[in-house]
């Protein structure tokens, strides 16, 4: 992992319990494989404890760890470090996405209900006029009562997103081309092509991986398919939507947005992103941040005791998983 995020994920506590669990050096942190010393414990490994910025696991990398066995990962996805290689020796990986997707659900939660109140918006004309403005007459399509809200992508965050939506009382539309008539009626959602819900939603929020076949998903057909006035939250990945035809739409003042994440991840200096009152732009903080990484060590730890004591992952990475996640 990076060395710098060390003492971040883990307090003297959890340190405690992870020596109690391994035999480790707590001081030793690798954010490369082939620096001096590194050689030596990779070589007598038989598990790795990785966490962001986690060197790729080369076929090289491998060769030098002959008893690796295990990969477990205090953070979400592994795509960045995980190769074929490590498939094809049958290493066991596990991750702690599930408790990462706890954070970004809460966040996609409260944006979607805060852009229907359009409370997002209102702050700052509220600022800007000094409040003498008849707010019950110019926000007469405010609130959350029977709005509609789209989730694009069945995904681990989208069901926490459907969960924590649940008792409110909105309409639930959702699009995901692996999610069948059987599955959402159990997650009580109407399933709906990615157009449709583009047209009918008050809120869209993203919440599918970045591949090859939905870079740009939300283009801008699409986005001129939503409704005047309806927001776009994403939290997944600045892929998913293309980037100049959003800012088309949002420098017009039609659409409103909740960007987490962008593409570029960080703007150019001069996006009008920046100053846009009708945008919240954050810089990827709907993941687990400050105390919230405790939540992911504490998952990735467990994981561990179930190693030490012969059990299965809780949160075992699949092949076909891997291939179809963020």
């Amino acid at each position: 992992m990076q060395r710098d995020l060390l003492p971040l994920l883990l307090d003297p506590t959890r340190t405690a319990r992870l020596t109690g669990l391994a035999d480790l050096d707590p001081t030793l942190v690798a954010d490369d494989f082939t620096a001096d010393g590194i050689a030596a414990e990779l070589a007598r490994a038989d598990v790795l404890f990785t966490f962001w910025g986690c060197p790729p696991l080369t076929p090289e990398v491998l060769a030098g760890a002959p008893r690796l066995r295990a990969v477990v990962h205090a953070a979400g996805s592994v795509k960045n470090f995980v190769t074929d290689a490590c498939w094809e020796r049958g290493i066991a990986l596990s991750s702690a996405a599930d408790a990462n997707a706890l954070p970004v659900a809460e966040y996609a939660l409260a944006m979607i209900l805060l852009a229907n109140k359009r409370a997002l918006t209102t702050r700052d004309r509220y600022r800007a006029v000094r409040g003498q403005v008849p707010w019950q007459h110019e926000y007469r399509d405010a609130g959350n009562y029977r709005r509609s809200v789209g989730i694009v992508g069945a995904s681990r965050t989208g069901r926490r997103v459907i969960g924590l939506l649940a008792p409110y009382d909105l309409e639930l539309l959702v699009h995901d081309p692996y999610l069948d008539a059987a599955g959402a009626r159990a997650l009580g959602v109407e399933p709906v092509g990615l157009d449709e819900l583009c047209a009918r939603c008050d809120v869209v929020s993203l919440h599918a991986p970045a591949l090859p076949e939905t870079r740009h998903l939300i283009d801008e057909r699409r986005l001129k398919l939503m409704p005047d006035g309806a927001t776009l939250v994403n939290t997944a990945r600045g892929a998913l939507v293309d980037t100049v035809a959003l800012t088309r739409e949002l420098t017009s003042g039609r659409l409103n947005a909740v960007l987490d994440v962008t593409e570029p991840e960080i703007l150019p200096p001069d996006s009008p992103l920046y100053d846009l009152d009708n945008v919240v732009l954050t810089p990827h903080i709907a993941g687990s941040l400050g105390g919230e990484l405790h939540r992911m060590a504490d998952s990735a730890l467990d994981e561990l005791e179930r190693l030490v004591h012969g059990r299965p992952f809780a949160h075992p990475v699949a092949r076909e998983q891997f291939e179809r996640s963020a």
